[in-house]
C-alpha cells in the first residue's frame, strides 16, 4: 500500500465535449428549454472521479482563447474545427460556478491550452512526490506519462475506466518511451487539431517507422532508405514533419504553479451548489450533494466504494495507490436516468415524510359504499391502478388509488382471487362509466387497458397529465417524478423503495405491506391530480387545449383498443426465413473474406476500418477517423463509397441482413403474447416531437420497406383467419399535398387538383418538356427534389442521391424554385416565424419549439431551420391521420362492425376486415381518411388487400 499523495488534473473541455456527445441522441433539456447535456456530462465525470478515487488533491484546467505559441508557428492550427455548439458555450460558466462552489481550483491562462497547463502542473507535482492522474480521453497526454504520472481515461458507455501507465503506453503505441508519442502524433498528423503530419502515414506506418528509426528526426535523416511514393512524400514534407512535432509537444513551462494547499480537496459550499442545481433542474445530483455533504461529511467520509469510515466510525482499509476500477457505466452512475434512480431525497423537495397528507385505506361494504357516494358528487377525479406488472394485457389489479383533493386520497386493495376482484371492480363500474365525472391520470392508456381486462370501459372526459405536458414542452421528459419535482417541487416515493430494483429478486406489488402500498399509490394519484390543476391553464395559454381535447385525448382509447387487438403473426414463415437468411449471411461473409484476402471480425469497426482503408486503400488516403483513432465505418461513410469497391456493397448488404435477422426475423416470434397468440405493439403519443406516434415492443414503424428483404418481413403479418382479409389504407404523398396547401403554391396545387402525377408534372415543368415526354430518369430526379425540399436538400445532397453532378443538381434546384416560386418564400416565412416566435406549428396548432433557431453556430442553426420547415409538414400529416383514426374507430364501434383497426405505420392504417364486410368497409375507410381535414388540395388514399401485410400494401 502506498501513502503517496495523489493529484487528479481534469481536462475540462475534453470532458465537456465528451459529455455533450454522450447525450447527443437524447439531450437533457430542462423545463426552461435549456440543453444541460454538457454540464451533466462533465459533472458525471467529475463526481465519478471523486466517488471512485477520493483524491487528496484535484484541479480542473480550461483552454482560454487557444494556443498563442502554436498559432505563431502555424496559422492553420485547429482552423478546421467546427464552431463550438451553443450548449457547450452556455455550459462553461455554469461548470465554473459549480467548481467555485465546490472550492475546486480552476486553472486557465489566456493564450494557453489546458494540455499545457496540465503538463506543467503534472511535472511540478511529480517533483514534489505526488502521484498524478490526468483525467482525459485525449491520447495526446500519453506523452507525459512517467513513473508517477498516469492517464486516467474515464468510463463511457459501459466500458470501464482505463489507467495508462508506462507499460500501457508502450503496448498501445508500440514504442519504448512515452515521449515517442510526440513523434507518433507528428508522423500521423491530427485532423481534429489540423496538425499536418507526413502524407500517407497512418497509424500502422507510424508505429513501423518508430520501431525502426525511434524518432521523426531520425526518420527524416534516413529517407534514402525509403522507396517510391512514400520516400517522395516524406522528403517533400520534412519541414511539415518537424513543425508537426512542435505542434504536438505539450509545454511543460507554463506560468502556473502547483500549490499543494490550494489544490487540496475540501467540502463544497452546499448552499451554493444547491442553488445552481435547482436552477439547472439537476434533481438527483442535488440530492446526492445534500446526502453526502449536507450532513457535514467530508469527501473522505463518503462511503461509496467501501472506503472511508463505516457507519460505526471504524476506519476502513486505506486506499491503494492505483485507482480502483469498476464496471459501472459512468452515465448511469448516479441514476440520473430518473426512472432508474433509487436515491433517497434529502432537503430541497417536499415529500411524504415532510408534507401533511391524509391517505386512507378503504375496505369493507360500508367503506366502499361511502367512497362511491362521495365520488358521485365529484366533477373531476384522479385514479391510478396498481398492478402485478407492466404488461397491461396480462397484469392483474392489486389496488386502486383515488384522489380528488390536494393532499387527500383513498386506496382500495384488490383480492388475488380474480372472481372476487371482478366483483369488487363491478362496484366501481358506475363511477368509471359516469359521463359527467372527468377522469384524470398519468399515462391513462395503461389504466384503460387494465380496466378493459375486467370488462370496464371508462367514459366521460379524460385528462392525461403526461400528454398535457408533452403538448406544453415536447422536448422534455414526461415521467411523473420529473413533472412533480419540476412543477410542484415535490419528490415522490420511488417504486423501487417498495419492490426493489429490476431483476429476478424484484418483488411483486402483491408482496408489499398494505400500508406501504397505500402511501405510494395514493401519493401518485394526489400528485397527478395536482399536476392537472397546474397544466390545464398552461394548455389554454399556449393554444394547444383544442388539440389536447379533440385529438390527443380521444386517441388514447383508440390506441388502447388497437394495442389490445394486436395482429396475427406467421411464426413458421419467420423461422424458415431465419434459416435462409443465416445461409445468405454466411455466404456474404465468405465472399467478403475472399475479397479482403483474409478473415477478420466483420462486427469490429477497428478491424473493418483497417481492411478497407489501410489494406485496400478505398476512398483515397484521407479517411475520417473517430476520436479513438480508428476509422469511421458507419453506414453514412460506407454508402458514399459503395461504387468504389465491391467489398463495400457486400458489407452494407451483410449488415442489413444481420440487423433484419436480429431485430425482426428472430425477435418477432418471441413477442407473440402467450394468451392471445398475437403481437401487441405499444403506441406512444409522447415521444416524437413532431406529433407522430412511435411504436415499441415490437417497433413496427422501423421495418424497412425500401429493400426486398425488409418487405418480406411484412409477409409474416397475416389476417386473423381465413374469414378475414388484411386491408391497408395509405395516404398518397400526404406531405407534398400539405406543403402545397400551406405554401399556397398555385402550380403545385393545380397539379394535385387535376389529379396529375406530381413527380411527372414537376419534371415536365422543371425540364421544360411535355408531360408525355418526361423520361423515367427525369421523373426520378423530380421525385428526389420533391421529397427532399422540405428537408433542405442541397446540391451536394442531391448529387449523392442521384447520378447528377453537383452543378447539375444546383441547376435542378434553381429550376425547381423557379417552377414553384411560392415554395421558396414559404420556407423563408417559416424560418422567420420561428426566429420571431421561437416555435412553428401545425394546422391544428401543435407546436415545435426551436431553441437553436437563432444560434450563432451555423450547423446547429441550420438544423433548427430545417425543422422550422419540416415540423409543420410532418406534424400536420400526424394530426390528419390521428383525426382519421378517431373517426374510423368511432364508426367501427358505434355501427358494430366485426372488422378492427390494428396498426398505424407512418401514413398507413392496417385493418383486419371480415370478408363479409370487405366491399362495404373500403369506401367507409377511404371516405373518412380523405375527409379527415379539408385542405386546398385533395387528400388521396390508396387501398390494398391480401392475406398478409405485404400483399395488402
Amino acid at each position: 500500500m502506498s501513502s503517496q499523495k495523489r493529484l487528479f488534473l481534469l481536462d475540462a473541455y475534453a470532458l465537456i465535449f465528451r459529455g455533450y456527445y454522450a447525450f447527443i441522441k437524447n439531450p437533457r433539456i430542462n423545463s426552461k428549454g435549456m440543453d444541460t447535456s454538457a454540464i451533466m456530462g462533465f459533472m458525471n465525470s467529475l463526481m465519478d472521479v471523486i466517488k471512485r478515487e477520493k483524491p487528496d488533491h484535484l484541479a480542473v484546467a480550461f483552454d482560454k482563447g487557444g494556443s498563442d505559441y502554436r498559432l505563431e508557428m502555424f496559422q492553420e492550427y485547429k482552423a478546421n474545427r467546427d464552431e463550438t455548439p451553443e450548449a457547450i458555450k452556455i455550459a462553461v460558466p455554469y461548470i465554473q460556478e459549480i467548481l467555485k462552489a465546490m472550492q475546486i481550483p480552476i486553472m486557465e491562462l489566456p493564450g494557453y491550452e489546458a494540455d499545457d497547463l496540465i503538463g506543467t502542473l503534472a511535472k511540478q507535482a511529480e517533483k514534489e512526490g505526488f502521484q498524478v492522474f490526468m483525467v482525459t480521453p485525449d491520447k495526446d497526454f500519453a506523452q507525459l506519462v512517467s513513473e508517477n504520472i498516469f492517464m486516467y481515461r474515464p468510463a463511457r458507455m459501459g466500458n470501464d475506466i482505463e489507467i495508462w501507465g508506462i507499460p500501457e503506453i508502450q503496448q498501445k503505441f508500440e514504442i519504448e518511451r512515452p515521449e515517442q508519442v510526440i513523434d507518433f502524433l507528428a508522423m500521423m498528423g491530427d485532423a481534429v487539431d489540423n496538425i499536418p503530419g507526413l502524407p500517407g502515414v497512418g497509424e500502422k506506418t507510424a508505429k513501423k517507422f518508430l520501431a525502426e528509426y525511434g524518432s521523426i528526426e531520425n526518420l527524416l535523416a534516413n529517407t534514402h532508405q525509403l522507396k517510391g511514393k512514400m520516400k517522395e512524400n516524406i522528403e517533400a514534407n520534412k519541414e511539415k514533419g518537424i513543425l508537426s512535432k512542435k505542434l504536438a509537444t505539450i509545454l511543460l513551462d507554463c506560468p502556473v504553479t502547483f500549490d499543494a494547499t490550494d489544490f487540496e480537496l475540501s467540502k463544497p459550499d452546499v448552499e451554493k451548489t444547491d442553488a445552481i442545481f435547482q436552477e439547472l433542474e439537476f434533481r438527483q445530483m442535488k440530492a446526492q450533494f445534500d446526502k453526502w455533504f449536507g450532513s457535514g461529511k467530508e469527501y473522505d467520509e463518503i462511503d461509496t466504494n467501501g472506503n472511508g469510515t463505516s457507519d460505526s466510525g471504524t476506519p476502513m482499509p486505506a486506499k491503494k495507490a492505483t485507482p480502483k476500477k469498476s464496471n459501472e457505466d459512468q452515465f448511469d452512475l448516479f441514476g440520473f436516468h430518473e426512472e432508474d434512480s433509487n436515491v433517497s431525497h434529502a432537503s430541497g423537495y417536499a415529500s411524504l415524510e415532510n408534507t401533511e397528507h391524509f391517505y386512507q385505506i378503504v375496505q369493507g361494504e360500508m367503506g366502499i359504499k361511502l367512497l362511491l357516494q362521495n365520488l358521485e358528487k365529484q366533477t373531476s377525479v384522479c385514479f391510478d391502478t396498481e398492478t402485478t406488472g407492466l404488461d397491461a394485457l396480462n397484469a392483474e389489479l392489486v389496488g386502486l388509488a383515488i384522489s380528488y383533493e390536494k393532499g387527500k386520497g383513498f386506496y382500495i386493495p384488490f383480492p388475488e382471487n380474480q372472481e372476487e376482484a371482478q366483483s369488487l371492480i363491478e362496484k366501481f363500474r358506475p363511477f368509471f362509466e359516469n359521463e359527467t365525472i372527468e377522469k384524470i391520470g398519468q399515462n391513462l392508456k395503461y389504466d384503460l387497458k387494465i380496466l378493459a381486462n375486467y370488462n370496464i370501459q371508462v367514459k366521460g372526459k379524460l385528462f392525461d397529465t403526461m400528454i398535457a405536458h408533452y403538448l406544453i414542452n415536447p422536448d422534455m421528459r414526461h415521467n411523473m417524478d420529473v413533472l412533480s419535482e419540476t412543477y410542484l417541487n415535490y419528490s415522490p416515493k420511488s417504486i423501487e423503495t417498495l419492490i426493489g430494483k429490476k431483476g429476478k429478486n424484484q418483488l411483486s406489488m402483491r408482496d408489499v405491506p398494505l400500508e406501504n402500498i397505500k402511501e405510494y399509490a395514493v401519493e401518485d394519484a394526489d400528485i397527478t391530480f395536482q399536476l392537472k390543476q397546474h397544466f390545464q391553464p398552461i394548455l389554454e395559454k399556449v393554444g394547444t387545449k383544442k388539440l389536447f381535447d379533440e385529438i390527443e385525448i380521444p386517441l388514447v382509447q383508440v390506441l388502447a383498443d388497437m394495442e389490445a387487438e394486436g395482429i396475427n403473426l406467421d411464426v413458421n414463415f419467420l423461422r424458415n426465413m431465419s434459416v435462409d437468411m443465416q445461409k445468405e449471411i454466411e455466404n456474404f461473409e465468405q465472399k467478403i473474406y475472399e475479397i479482403a484476402g483474409e478473415k477478420f471480425n466483420l462486427a469490429s469497426p477497428k478491424q473493418l476500418g483497417d481492411i478497407l482503408f489501410d489494406k485496400l486503400k478505398i476512398g483515397g488516403a484521407k479517411q475520417k477517423k473517430t476520436k479513438t483513432g480508428q476509422y469511421a465505418t458507419g453506414e453514412e461513410i460506407l454508402s458514399y463509397l459503395v461504387n468504389e469497391h465491391e467489398i463495400v456493397r457486400c458489407i452494407l448488404e451483410w449488415r442489413q441482413m444481420v440487423k433484419l435477422q436480429s431485430t425482426y426475423i428472430d425477435a418477432l416470434p418471441n413477442q407473440v403474447d402467450a394468451k392471445t397468440g398475437r403481437v401487441h405493439t405499444d403506441y406512444m403519443q409522447t415521444v416524437a416531437a413532431t406529433g407522430r406516434l412511435s411504436s415499441n415492443n415490437p417497433n413496427l414503424q422501423n421495418i424497412p420497406i425500401r429493400t426486398e428483404r425488409g418487405r418480406q418481413i411484412r409477409k409474416a403479418f397475416i389476417a386473423r383467419d381465413e374469414n378475414y382479409t388484411l386491408l391497408a389504407a395509405d395516404y398518397s404523398q400526404i406531405e407534398l399535398r400539405i406543403i402545397a396547401a400551406l405554401s399556397g403554391e398555385e402550380n403545385m396545387i393545380k397539379a394535385f387538383q387535376n389529379g396529375e402525377d406530381i413527380h411527372r408534372s414537376t419534371a415536365a415543368k422543371v425540364f421544360n418538356v411535355a408531360l408525355e415526354e418526361v423520361t423515367k430518369e427525369q421523373r426520378s430526379h423530380a421525385k428526389t427534389v420533391n421529397f427532399g425540399i422540405i428537408y433542405g436538400v442541397s446540391a451536394f445532397g442531391l448529387s449523392n442521391q442521384t447520378n447528377l453532378s453537383r452543378s447539375e443538381s444546383a441547376a435542378l434546384i434553381d429550376a425547381y424554385y423557379k417552377t414553384y416560386p411560392r415554395l421558396k418564400a414559404y420556407i423563408q416565412e417559416q424560418i422567420d416565424f420561428a426566429r420571431n416566435n421561437g416555435y412553428v406549428q401545425t394546422i391544428l396548432g401543435r407546436r415545435r419549439y426551436l431553441k437553436d433557431i437563432n444560434s450563432a453556430n451555423a450547423v446547429v442553426r441550420g438544423g433548427a431551420e430545417r425543422n422550422a420547415v419540416n415540423a409543420p409538414i410532418q406534424g400536420s400529416a400526424a394530426d390528419i391521420i390521428k383525426i382519421a383514426m378517431i373517426n374510423i374507430h368511432k364508426r367501427l364501434k358505434n355501427e358494430n362492425w366485426q372488422s378492427k383497426m390494428l396498426l398505424q405505420v407512418h401514413d398507413e392504417l392496417v385493418f383486419d376486415v371480415h370478408n363479409s364486410e370487405l366491399e362495404t368497409i373500403k369506401p367507409l375507410i377511404q371516405q373518412e381518411m380523405e375527409n379527415a381535414f379539408q385542405l386546398t388540395v385533395p387528400l388521396v388514399v390508396e387501398l390494398g388487400e391480401g392475406q398478409n401485410w405485404l400483399e395488402a400494401h
